[in-house]
């Protein structure tokens, strides 16, 4: 097996090895990546529902109760508000949904689908859970969503919520006597939930591990490349003209020309070793012949 193909079978070995190793782990590190970004999107998107139902429970409201006393305003309700904002953000990013899932809503298009009532009755069954995070298939592919419990803090709530005795006229009026009553005081009655596509990152991510796997091959490559002139070029053309020179000797032929080299490396060291071993067998052929 010659020197340098016994070199190539070692490299390919070793390039293998570490493609399939650079690629696992810039793969997993990719795809986590793109994770972690559609859930920075989607906690972005919950804090905005947040600050849009802080914004109409302290300014919005107390600016319409009077009003409210005549007909029923939905826009005083935190969770109209914030799913009315959400409702006009996703008009221009249709795959980001936002939904206060709610199991015995006012609003009937607040009801939870089953995979949301899922989570609210996780929110119910675990009391110290304050956020799940998950990912389920959509209509537009894979989506990451996250959920926050909402539970009843605030015993103004149970003034429309109680019982429909005691809610307002006008909310009856509106939405009627068969929905969203019979909460409690500290119940988790449904969860916020933020739907965020994970198309558009992974397929990032895929175009980016595609593009770093070319550059480390293409990388390979080209030192596999450089490695094997430099081998060829400093050891295996040197040595194998040194050993044909040897071979010459080594059958008798005297008059076989000097192997001309200046260096001072190995393949130098050899090439003197050898001038030296012929001058020294010269000398004893010599000897005997007189």
């Amino acid at each position: 097996m010659r020197l340098l193909f016994k070199f190539n079978l070692i490299f390919l070995v070793v390039f293998v090895a570490g493609v399939v190793g650079a690629g696992k782990v810039s793969y997993d590190l990719l795809q986590s990546n793109a994770k972690e970004e559609v859930l920075n999107h989607a906690r972005l998107t919950m804090e905005k529902a947040v600050a849009v139902r802080t914004y109409t429970n302290e300014q919005i409201r107390p600016l319409l109760e009077t009003q409210m006393k005549y007909t029923f305003l939905p826009q005083t309700v935190p969770a109209y508000s914030a799913t009315e904002v959400l409702a006009t953000l996703a008009k221009s990013f249709p795959d980001y949904t936002y939904k206060e899932a709610t199991l015995n809503p006012t609003n009937p298009r607040d009801r939870a689908a089953d995979w949301e009532a899922d989570i609210v009755n996780r929110f119910r069954t675990q009391a110290d859970k304050k956020e799940f995070v998950g990912e389920r298939e959509s209509g537009t592919g894979r989506s990451l969503y996250i959920a926050r419990p909402l539970r009843i803090t605030n015993a103004a709530c149970l003034v429309c919520h109680s019982t429909v005795e005691a809610a307002p006229r006008t909310l009856i009026d509106k939405y009627g006597q068969a929905n969203g009553f019979g909460w409690q005081l500290n119940e988790v009655i449904g969860a916020q939930v933020v739907s965020v596509p994970m198309a558009v990152p992974l397929a990032r991510a895929e175009q980016a591990f595609k593009v770093f796997m070319a550059s480390l091959i293409g990388i390979f490559v080209a030192i596999g490349i450089v490695l094997n002139l430099m081998l060829y070029l400093l050891v295996i053309r040197p040595v194998t003209a040194l050993s044909k020179l040897a071979n010459r000797v080594s059958l008798g032929e005297l008059d076989v020309p000097e192997f001309a080299t200046h260096g001072r490396d190995e393949i130098g060291t050899l090439a003197q070793s050898f001038a030296r071993m012929r001058h020294s067998l010269d000398h004893a052929i010599k000897m005997l012949d007189t």
